[in-house]
């Protein structure tokens, strides 16, 4: 959430966020609101403070006809500060709902674009796979070595349903066990955050208002979380942080849950795109500083790089364009792995940084050497998702026999060099 003084200060460049962002909004309205937002709180103020200047005056003794006269004061004035109050609490509900759709501001070095595939290509690394055979996606590579089963899979759960069974469980659970240990040398505190939180903390992280299709949600209201990034937020919701006491560097592992609304006919095969998946996930809270957040961007965006550089498989990382951005994000690169089969480069981790969007709307603060109160800034990235980076390490690492090569790093966690 934007400052609304900011956004009133700053009304040309919030207007160019929400055409680059393509947020449908109409910023003209919201300073109208803001505007009889601001005459009513006032106006309720000043009749509060009457009120309680009679109130005040019939404290100490008086003759009865001086309290019926303040009394007969009284009464019409409590009536009509109720009544202003409900308008206030109404044109509050209004003005808030509108806050929550107002995006925050792209960096300069974001280029402007409609969807993901106008995101421009920042770097490559690693010679793209080719085989001197005929090579197999991971469905038929993982469902012949007895490592998946889709269709006991969409028995169970249906669209989108599998199971991870013998080899194809036992690496992710080798990449989990590496994933751990390649992580927390980086500093960071290792966190099992709930899966199911309340609803709040999808508005506080800029996931709602507008993702609300593509979320799981209770009986009682509450939602199964797509990220650790969620839950994570919601830890330090209304906290003040002493001076020192920034960055705080979590990382967060949980079973993850999406809907991937609107994408039924979009990656329906396999491991790419499923419902419910394992993820590593770094949050970082930091001071409130633009070379700060941007040095932790690049940090976070680059563990997973290395991550990734160390399981030898191809990839290239992306600058998403503004329209690919999210409500709340100044800046996001994707890393996209190669996928043989498919020739192409598949989204495998997102790093953004937020500045205070989040930490306002979750409250988080510090006070900074000198004492003053700051919002914080707020980062995250993927480490890795499993079972979607079992799509590249399968393909990539297949032989002409059949077998499928364990990456050397996961060899210790895995017991063994091939699968098959």
């Amino acid at each position: 959430m934007l400052d609304i003084k900011f956004i009133r200060e700053n009304q040309d460049v919030v207007k160019d966020a929400i055409r680059k962002k393509f947020v449908k909004l109409d910023l003209d309205e919201l300073i109208a609101l803001d505007d009889r937002r601001r005459e009513a709180l006032q106006l309720v103020e000043s009749l509060r403070a009457e009120q309680k200047r009679i109130s005040e005056g019939m404290a100490g003794p008086l003759e009865a006809e001086a309290r019926e006269k303040l009394l007969a004061e009284l009464r019409p004035l409590k009536e009509h500060v109720g009544q202003k109050e409900e308008e206030l609490r109404t044109l509050m509900a209004d003005w808030q709902a509108l806050m929550l759709q107002v995006p925050n501001i792209p960096d300069m070095t974001v280029p402007e674009g409609a969807s993901d595939k106008e995101n421009q290509e920042w770097k490559t690394w690693g010679e793209k796979t080719q085989f001197d055979f005929d090579a197999k996606d991971h469905v038929e590579i993982m469902t012949r070595l007895g490592m998946v089963d889709f269709e006991r899979g969409t028995k169970v759960h249906g669209f989108r349903g599998y199971f991870l069974i013998g080899d194809g469980a036992l690496l992710c659970f080798a990449i989990w066990r590496y994933a751990l240990d390649f992580f927390t040398k980086k500093n960071f505190s290792l966190v099992l955050p709930p899966a199911i939180v309340r609803k709040q903390n999808l508005y506080i992280t800029g996931h709602l208002p507008g993702d609300v299709e593509d979320y799981y949600m209770t009986q009682d209201g509450d939602a199964l979380a797509g990220t650790a990034e969620v839950p994570i937020m919601g830890m330090h919701a209304e906290e003040i942080f002493a001076p020192g006491e920034l960055p705080k560097r979590y990382l967060g592992f949980s079973p993850c849950f999406r809907r991937e609304a609107g994408s039924y006919s979009k990656d329906v095969k396999g491991l790419i795109r499923v419902h419910e998946f394992f993820k590593f996930e770094q949050v970082v809270l930091s001071e409130a500083s633009h070379e700060t957040s941007v040095k932790l961007h690049e940090e976070l965006n680059r563990n997973t790089e290395e991550f990734i550089e160390s399981l030898d498989i191809p990839y290239r990382t992306v600058i998403n364009c503004a329209g690919d951005l999210g409500l709340g994000q100044v800046k996001k690169y994707d890393i996209e792995l190669w996928v043989p089969k498919e020739e192409t480069y598949r989204e495998i981790s997102s790093a953004s940084y937020f500045h205070d969007f989040q930490t306002r709307r979750a409250g988080i603060r510090y006070r900074d050497e000198s004492g003053t109160m700051r919002y914080a800034h707020s980062l995250n990235s993927t480490a890795v998702p499993t079972p979607r980076v079992l799509v590249s390490l399968i393909e990539n690492c297949q032989e002409a026999d059949g077998r499928v090569r364990v990456p050397e790093v996961l060899r210790p966690y895995f017991g063994k060099e091939y699968i098959g």
